[in-house]
């Protein structure tokens, strides 16, 4: 049914207590009866007819979309037109910078294909209508992902797809057909990647079956084809959760200092020990674990049972990762159960960095994005001396200094997409651990640098949880994550330039 139309006029008519209309983007809202229910107070509600300017102000647009308050709305004003409408699923924001140049109309780049373009609308659109809903309930009340959505994400073969191209693909469907396994490469990837840290919801990124992506790794690419058939399917498609057992109390970055320890008692291992802010853990069926052996370490695929216990962990973002302290007392664990070679568990877990740190700057990069368009949206509906926000020079020097560091940020991160295109998996290892390494750092320390710069332009917002600020809030609460997961800042550098001595000739000199 169409809304019936007014007049300002017939709005002035109503503006007192109890009989109160205003206009908010050409749409007229009965807001009588909610006058003495708004948070913020009643008064604020008498702007003299159009609230436009009052109300975004104060709030985001996807307030007035709730059914709660879209339901007040009675009609629209004559001869106007909805000025401020939400991107929907699949579009492209306008804003400059809010998507990469690639994305960008008039804009050029020599990695992406028609394929990518199709595939990034088609997954922007599945993310927005089917995962971003789920995002924001879990960053909020901390619960892990739904069994719902997980079935969702497995239709259309989501985790297979974030573990990179492979033979992991072959004879699966991706996205409803729009790219074949075999066409799928590690831009696809990145797309996927940049695309889920979209929404704001930091923890909910690392909940969304981040396990698998950096726990089924060594079972690919290391497991037995026996292991493989065994426990791989059933995590791809949804039914089996599975987390990456390796940072203890006692070892983090240091991955040699681990002291969970596995003896061999005949076709089994008894390991003891205990694991720490292991992701997905709270909810996972295995754990892919990294023990200290008299032969040297080696890495178990443990599943769950009663002599294997997790408890959450409380960190600084949301409990929907399902981060756990997760304790192996005597665990049997069949000698099947054992991948790649005794001895060997160290090179099986420093090779699996590489990737997991791509995709942690990946998503990374996604965030900072968001929260460049953030910024720009912001200075330009904030009003502060009676100008926009932007016309203050010092908040365009801030905007300057964002926007230039996810500029350069993007610029790596598709430069060593590109190497890891046209490397095989031994040539990565071999290349890409110090160029991989120095890029998380530097994507890192930018992402912190923008969370600071953000938080300023939004004042007080901009540390509040809920409201206009919220996604400048959860991302300078979390980006330190992303300084921290898969190898600490600071050692990551210095890892970079051991590596590049490493290659140094010998005979160089100035």
């Amino acid at each position: 049914m169409p809304f019936k139309e007014f007049t300002f006029d017939d709005i002035a008519k109503h503006n007192k207590e109890g009989d109160l209309w205003i206009v908010i983007d050409s749409k007229v809202y009965d807001l009588s009866r909610f006058a003495d229910l708004h948070p913020g107070g009643a008064g604020v509600l008498y702007a003299d007819g159009d609230a436009t300017q009052v109300f975004f102000g104060l709030h985001r647009l996807e307030v007035l979309r709730r059914p709660q308050y879209a339901r007040l709305q009675i009609g629209a004003i004559r001869g106007q037109t909805e000025n401020i409408k939400p991107v929907g699923p699949g579009e492209l924001s306008l804003v400059p910078y809010a998507e990469p140049t690639w994305l960008t109309p008039g804009y050029f780049s020599p990695y992406y294909s028609d394929n990518h373009r199709n595939f990034h609308k088609a997954i922007r659109a599945f993310l927005m209508e089917v995962v971003q809903p789920e995002a924001v309930r879990c960053e909020e009340n901390g619960k892990r992902i739904s069994q719902e959505v997980v079935d969702k994400l497995s239709e259309i073969n989501f985790l297979a797809m974030r573990l990179g191209p492979g033979k992991h693909l072959k004879g699966l469907t991706l996205m409803g057909g729009i790219v074949k396994p075999e066409e799928y490469d590690y831009f696809h990837e990145l797309i996927l990647n940049t695309e889920i840290a979209r929404f704001g919801t930091r923890g909910f990124v690392d909940g969304l079956l981040n396990g698998g992506v950096i726990a089924l790794p060594p079972i690919i690419n290391f497991g037995t084809p026996e292991q493989q058939a065994k426990f791989v399917p059933d995590i791809l498609a949804g039914k089996k959760y599975i987390s990456l057992a390796i940072s203890e109390a006692f070892a983090g970055s240091d991955v040699s200092g681990a002291q969970t320890v596995a003896v061999r008692d005949g076709d089994e291992w008894i390991v003891t020990g205990t694991k720490k802010w292991i992701t997905n853990g709270t909810f996972s069926d295995y754990f892919t674990t990294l023990c200290k052996t008299d032969a040297g370490f080696v890495v178990l695929l443990i599943e769950r049972s009663d002599a294997v216990s997790t408890k959450p962990v409380k960190t600084s973002y949301s409990s929907t990762a399902g981060t756990a302290f997760v304790t192996f007392d005597k665990a049997r664990v069949p000698v099947a159960n054992t991948l790649g070679q005794v001895g060997k568990g160290i090179s099986i877990i420093l090779s699996n960095f590489n990737h997991e740190r791509w995709m942690v700057t990946a998503t990374s990069l996604g965030a900072q994005r968001l929260v460049v368009e953030e910024c720009l949206k912001w200075t330009n509906q904030r009003i502060a001396f009676g100008k926009p926000l932007h016309a203050q020079a010092v908040i365009r020097a801030k905007l300057a200094a964002m926007i230039s560091r996810v500029e350069a940020c993007q610029t790596w991160v598709e430069n060593v997409t590109h190497q890891m295109n046209n490397m095989s998996y031994h040539e990565q290892s071999d290349k890409l651990a110090g160029p991989i390494a120095l890029l998380k750092q530097f994507v890192s320390k930018a992402g912190r640098e923008t969370a600071e710069d953000a938080t300023q332009i939004f004042g007080g917002r901009g540390i509040t949880v809920t409201g206009m600020g919220k996604i400048i809030e959860n991302y300078h609460r979390t980006s330190p994550f992303d300084a921290i997961l898969a190898g600490a800042e600071d050692v990551l550098g210095d890892l970079g330039v051991r590596q590049a001595i490493k290659k140094m000739p010998k005979n160089a000199r100035l």
